[in-house]
């Protein structure tokens, strides 16, 4: 129980805070968004375009049963009407496909942008980096020599000072 303070000190070493993500792991999430709502946009328009082709599908079917009651002239008018209608449908989903490959391109134009923009903000950072390390490096290097003068000039004195003192004599030994 005498270590308890110890065992509270190395408890708050360990944080509790999450991890914060990186860069690229930000900029990975914002393309994974895009690209999942592009794809939610493509299903929506899918989905209406479908609807739409069996909403016409329901509305020509009774045209075509009254037609057939007609004259044969009233059954080519109809059948053209028919045509028209499938035309019109098969125009629709032309456009839909168009605007979902239209909307894919854009999301790939600007998932390119955003990453080429990553590239270059990091390429920046590590070329501001590799500057302030060689500006660190030379300081240290103009401190080191200015040291080793001073040490140099010191060790000068005191090798002079050493020789400037009388030597003593030896004595002999008695015996």
């Amino acid at each position: 129980m005498q270590y308890k303070h110890l065992s509270n000190r190395i408890m708050s070493y360990n944080e509790t805070k999450p991890e914060e993500k990186g860069f690229f792991e930000k900029v990975k999430e914002t393309l994974e968004e895009l690209w999942e709502g592009t794809k939610d946009t493509a299903e929506d328009v899918k989905d209406v375009a479908e609807e739409k082709i069996d909403d016409l599908k329901k509305a020509v079917v009774p045209k075509k049963r009254a037609a057939e009651r007609k004259v044969t002239t009233a059954k080519a008018s109809v059948k053209k009407q028919a045509d028209k209608v499938a035309s019109t449908t098969k125009n629709a989903v032309k456009e839909t496909k168009a605007k979902i490959e239209e909307v894919k391109a854009k999301a790939e134009t600007k998932a390119k942008a955003i990453t080429t923009k990553a590239k270059t903000a990091a390429a920046n950072v590590k070329k501001s980096a590799d500057a302030k390390v060689k500006a660190v490096s030379v300081k240290a290097k103009t401190e080191v020599a200015a040291v080793k003068s001073t040490a140099e000039k010191k060790a000068t004195a005191t090798k002079a000072a050493v020789a400037k003192k009388p030597t003593a004599t030896k004595r002999k030994p008695m015996l």
